[in-house]
């Protein structure tokens, strides 16, 4: 298990070839769109984050082994126990990726690292490659350490969540509308991935699968892409820059200023509360967003169906009943 190879860095060179093929294809496809600025931005924080991790991931490591040691189940890996214990670890690391991207959403610590991911207001196969480089510092390993604990070996959890990444890699694209439909109903998709770095209110904070959308549809959180608007990329309050260094870090500046500026009694909850939360109610949640679409949407369709009454003659109203 020791001598498992790292998926992620094997497909460098991949996600190097399919990127510049995406970025030549954009300019004969008006469906996808590159900005170079910002795709620069974006493959520059994918070398930070790698670099990034050859420096932590030895913490990482040392804490995985340190939990393992204390496992409930001593889980053989060896044949033929491989053929249903390492799909079963898949589907379990999968599993508890969806709760800890639901979580990076919900609550603002580990939002501050994850909005990396979405600051790009682009959404193409160098968008995936946006990553954090302060996964570490936010304490994201966290969600995998359960299952060391029932004892899978970390080796096989590592090469595993690799083979995650990479799977998400391709979902990253607007070339692709949708796949058939018995594909859609069971994995993440491009189609239902569009629909997670959305900024429509409808689409806010849902599809956070990673390989299988089976969880979103358990849990609740699963949207479809719909036709009846474009999808608006990036964050509710997009960076305006391509500077790096503030691509990487603003969230966390702006945590630590309303750590500073907040009541004492409101301080923990600018850490623990959804991104957008403020102790007087002056910014804007995910929430508050999606209410004032609803009530939009509701006044609509109550005008909608008024408007259709008044145009019914009275005699066919009162047949109708």
């Amino acid at each position: 298990m020791e001598n498992l190879p790292s998926p992620t860095d094997w497909a460098v060179p991949f996600f190097i070839i399919t990127v510049a093929m995406e970025w030549v294809w954009s300019r004969k496809n008006k469906n996808i769109r590159y900005e170079t600025k910002d795709a620069f931005t974006s493959l520059a924080l994918g070398t930070g984050s790698v670099f990034a991790g050859i420096l932590t991931g030895g913490f990482v490591l040392a804490l995985s082994l340190w939990v393992y040691e204390h496992r409930i189940y001593d889980i053989q890996v060896g044949w033929p126990n491989a053929l249903w214990i390492v799909p079963l670890a898949f589907l379990l690391d999968d599993f508890t990726y969806y709760w800890f991207h639901r979580t990076a959403h919900r609550v603002r610590w580990f939002w501050a690292s994850h909005v990396v991911h979405h600051s790009s207001q682009h959404y193409n196969l160098s968008t995936a490659l946006r990553q954090t480089w302060t996964g570490f510092f936010a304490l994201s390993f966290i969600f995998s350490m359960p299952l060391f604990y029932l004892g899978i070996p970390p080796a096989l959890i590592f090469f595993l969540s690799g083979l995650n990444l990479i799977y998400q890699y391709w979902i990253h694209t607007e070339a692709i509308d949708k796949m058939p439909r018995w594909f859609e109903a069971v994995m993440n998709t491009p189609s239902h991935h569009r629909v997670h770095h959305a900024t429509n209110p409808r689409y806010l904070d849902r599809n956070y699968a990673g390989v299988f959308i089976i969880w979103d549809k358990m849990f609740g959180t699963f949207e479809p892409e719909t036709d009846e608007e474009n999808i608006q990329y990036g964050i509710v309050k997009n960076l305006g820059s391509f500077n790096l260094l503030w691509a990487a870090f603003h969230e966390w500046i702006g945590i630590a200023k309303d750590l500073w500026s907040a009541p004492w009694r409101y301080k923990i909850n600018y850490l623990i509360k959804p991104p957008g939360w403020s102790h007087d109610g002056s910014r804007e949640s995910s929430e508050t967003i999606k209410a004032r679409w609803a009530e939009q949407e509701r006044e609509i369709w109550q005008n909608l169906t008024s408007s259709s009454s008044a145009a019914v003659p009275p005699a066919v109203q009162s047949q109708d009943g």
